[in-house]
């Protein structure tokens, strides 16, 4: 029997929070070992489709003494992605969406500090990107499977699209991670993959 074809969705964000939680360092070298181990002995893997943003790039003024901080970041990394083998990178955006209190609820307004603050981002266009690429799988049948790596119910409208048209859908469980019931509801399989 031949083997079945498959592409491999990884919602970068997802993985990059869990991988860190385990105590892994999160580079491309690693993303792609992951993105090897999701993929089993009878499958044929088709691409490596890897979203997410670079890390936000921008001056900001502080929360409480509105002074100027600057965030840099470069995205040699998602370059560096992009040319492994099989892999393709689609960007999103990252928005700075303020600040936010490390600690809540909040006590003592009055000697609230800069350092009792954390930015607060938001990932945008990323779940779209994943949806528009399991519709364009379903509708010109590149592979028979799609194996995703995502725990956003963002996913769920695309992912019964797929299955409707036909594609088989496997959902990634990494280690000591609680995968959403309305993901589960609309997959074919569900997949324990061990941390590398």
């Amino acid at each position: 029997m031949p083997d079945v074809r498959v592409a491999v969705l990884i919602d970068g964000g997802f993985l990059r929070v869990e991988a860190k939680k385990a105590k892994r360092i999160y580079n491309p070298d690693y993303i792609e070992r992951f993105a090897l181990a999701c993929k089993t002995a009878d499958e044929s893997l088709f691409r490596i489709l890897y979203y997410d943003c670079a890390l936000y790039s921008g001056t900001v003024k502080l929360p409480v003494s509105g002074l100027p901080h600057v965030f840099q970041s470069s995205d040699a990394w998602l370059h560096e992605l992009s040319h492994k083998d099989l892999f393709a990178v689609r960007r999103g955006v990252l928005k700075f969406r303020g600040f936010k209190p490390k600690r809540t609820p909040v006590t003592n307004q009055a000697q609230l500090t800069d350092a009792d603050f954390q930015p607060d981002f938001e990932q945008k266009g990323v779940d779209m990107r994943i949806g528009l690429d399991i519709a364009a799988y379903a509708a010109n049948h590149a592979v028979e499977r799609i194996v995703l790596v995502s725990n956003d119910t963002d996913c769920v409208p695309a992912l019964k699209y797929g299955r409707r048209a036909g594609l088989q859908t496997v959902l990634i469980e990494p280690p000591k991670v609680r995968l959403a019931p309305e993901l589960l509801s609309h997959i074919d399989f569900k997949r324990p993959v061990l941390w590398p």
